[in-house]
């Protein structure tokens, strides 16, 4: 069952088949109910604008993630533009087909979802349509499909990011215009001072941060937890954790190299893994775009644990690229061959970080990119391999869709950022349909 609040609003008038859409609505309902966690809806179809704000009155304070816009009638615009005074979510306007071909046109649904989306599009209301009778596989998947998009583009609209630290030098492509990135996407930015952290983290009793070192312990193998590294983990992510909830934080972009080897003497990985894995996906070098393209997967992928990593490796006879981080993975996410084993940063030899490859599977690949012509969507479809793992810290070989040399030199050529976000699940549709909500280019390999 998908977790969304759905508005269903069944229209119609009473100069058609009032008797055939009230079949049609009573299908629809029944296979909403089946399918969505919470659903608002009148007892029956809705036949005048009066009866409609009545109804609308009687739910206004409810909270819903998108309108599902039923016309199983002809019915014109006034409706919705009634709706859109109580309403601002995403709109899904849904026609059905006439029930027989021959004599009287019936219902006319298609006129009315055709009115509809004319309304919508001439309001700049963000919408998408659909076609089907409520018993057809095609019509449910996209349905379920766009709601999950819907309920997403709406958690955009209320992202709040927690960016810890600034990003170190020359890392360019982690920095954000908040304004700019709350005009296009609707996420917020929220100012950590990654020295105060550190400085303060230490001071906590033990009784407050061993939590941190006994969650760790469940899932990662080999931890010690007499490290200081272990120590200071545990710490840290215990002060950051208070961040989060005092300002109610979604996600964090985390400034990594060089403070945490030099001021605070260990391994900042193992904390963005842990967060990630449970929820709070984090990226590494206060990549803000980079959090934001980890959430969308998430979410999309049904709360799947998603990886950042940097390309950096390709074997054209395989037709695969290898993305790699230097220790940040989600426990989940390793290799069942080997679990999630602890390791130390491949390149300061301190601890406390991952080491592992990550496991096979189906992944989408993805990237919310931002050039000086605004913002712009990358979205690729791979297999991650079963192999050994490709290099120490965390990483993962992923033969791709498309040809593995025209498409590097592709995202070469157009500036994407050295940052790819990885989810395990096939959600390219999705993606590209919450491009299109969003009115972004979207470039697919796929």
């Amino acid at each position: 069952m998908l977790n969304t609040v759905v508005l269903y609003v069944p229209i119609g008038r009473k100069t058609f088949d009032i008797e055939a859409a009230e079949t049609y609505r009573k299908q629809s309902m029944k296979w909403l109910e089946e399918s969505c966690s919470h659903l608002v809806a009148p007892d029956q179809t809705v036949t005048s604008v009066e009866e409609l704000q009545d109804f609308l009155d009687s739910i206004k304070d409810v909270k819903i993630d998108s309108i599902l816009y039923q016309s199983v009638t002809f019915a014109d615009g006034e409706f919705m533009v009634k709706i859109l005074e109580y309403f601002k979510q995403p709109v899904i306007v849904w026609s059905v087909r006439e029930p027989s071909v021959g004599g009287r046109l019936r219902l006319n649904s298609l006129t009315g979802g055709n009115s509809t989306s004319n309304v919508l599009r001439n309001h700049k209301h963000p919408f998408a349509f659909a076609f089907g009778n409520p018993d057809e596989e095609d019509l449910r998947k996209r349905l379920l499909r766009q709601f999950n998009v819907m309920r997403v583009y709406k958690a955009l609209s209320e992202l709040k990011i927690g960016v810890v630290g600034d990003y170190p030098p020359g890392f360019f492509f982690s920095q954000a215009n908040e304004g700019e990135l709350q005009t296009a996407l609707g996420v917020s930015l929220h100012k950590i001072d990654l020295q105060e952290a550190f400085a303060q983290c230490v001071e906590l009793p033990e009784q407050e941060w061993i939590g941190e070192v006994l969650r760790a312990e469940r899932q990662v193998i080999g931890l010690n937890r007499d490290d200081e590294t272990v120590t200071k983990f545990a710490q840290f992510s215990t002060y950051i954790k208070k961040h989060i909830q005092q300002h109610e934080l979604d996600a964090l972009a985390m400034r990594c190299w060089p403070d945490f080897f030099n001021e605070l003497g260990a391994a900042p990985c193992s904390t963005l893994s842990q967060f990630t894995e449970d929820g709070m996906v984090t990226s590494c070098e206060s990549d803000i775009h980079g959090s934001v393209s980890m959430f969308i997967l998430r979410e999309l992928a049904g709360g799947n644990a998603p990886y950042l990593g940097d390309l950096v490796h390709v074997d054209e006879a395989k037709n695969s690229v290898v993305f790699w981080h230097c220790g940040a993975g989600a426990y989940s996410l390793a290799n069942p061959s080997t679990g999630a084993t602890v390791g130390v940063h491949p390149n300061r030899k301190i601890g406390f970080a991952m080491d592992f490859g990550l496991k096979a599977g189906v992944v989408t690949v993805f990237r919310v990119s931002h050039t000086p012509e605004g913002y712009r969507l990358l979205v690729m479809k791979g297999n991650a391999l079963d192999v050994e793992q490709p290099f120490s810290g965390t990483s993962v070989e992923v033969e791709l869709k498309t040809d593995v040399t025209d498409t590097l030199y592709k995202l070469m050529h157009a500036g994407y950022e050295p940052h790819f976000a990885l989810v395990y699940g096939d959600v390219t549709e999705h993606l590209i349909e919450l491009g299109r909500m969003l009115q972004l280019e979207t470039e697919v390999y796929a």
